[in-house]
């Protein structure tokens, strides 16, 4: 992982222990994770070398309470990334959450299904604690010109298995299983990569 200070995240941990609590994204009993769990999580990710390009253009598609697109932002001033949230309250939380982060130069956030975003497409797409690969691929495979990268768990080899006709039919590379951040992280994160061959 690049050598993020903890204090980058500061604002961006008080603010989801605060507003982010009060308003039901992020439940009462995470306040004590919110570093090891969802930031630490996000942010090792986006601090893999290779995982994703210099400079890319990123989608979190149901970012809810910017998880993980506001910590990837944070973890790399190289990126630009895009909060797709189809609910009110919560594109309301994080158009808050990224002015009060200063990162409005960078990150915008569109409150639209990923399913009606049909004239754009990033690099990148992600989500975390979306839905189940099957489900989640359709949303995210025509949004990228380079690879999606799926937060999962410990259903990911599963899910896989499951989606591997969908990722092929998208025209999408058999979805590989990355775990990161195992030097610093514990539990480490399972990432789930389909990359577009190459043309």
């Amino acid at each position: 992982m690049t050598d993020v200070p903890r204090e980058t995240f500061r604002h961006l941990e008080q603010f989801l222990a605060g507003p982010g609590i009060d308003r039901g994204l992020i439940g009462p009993r995470e306040a004590p994770r919110l570093w090891d769990r969802h930031i630490l999580n996000c942010a090792v990710v986006a601090g893999e070398p290779g995982l994703i390009p210099h400079g890319a253009r990123v989608v979190d598609v149901g970012s809810g309470a910017g998880l993980p697109g506001v910590v990837w932002a944070l973890t790399r001033p190289d990126l630009t990334v895009t909060l797709v949230e189809s609910l009110q309250r919560r594109a309301t939380f994080l158009t808050e959450l990224v002015t009060e982060l200063d990162l409005t130069d960078r990150v915008e956030v569109l409150r639209t299904r990923a399913e009606d975003v049909r004239d754009r497409t990033w690099e990148i797409s992600t989500a975390r604690a979306v839905a189940p690969l099957p489900r989640l691929l359709p949303w995210l495979a025509p949004l990228t010109t380079h690879s999606v990268l799926a937060m999962k768990g410990r259903s990911a080899t599963e899910e896989v298995a499951q989606a591997a006709t969908i990722a092929a039919r998208a025209g999408l590379e058999p979805g590989e299983i990355l775990t990161v951040g195992a030097a610093v992280a514990d539990p480490p994160t399972t990432v789930v990569r389909y990359r577009r061959p190459p043309t």
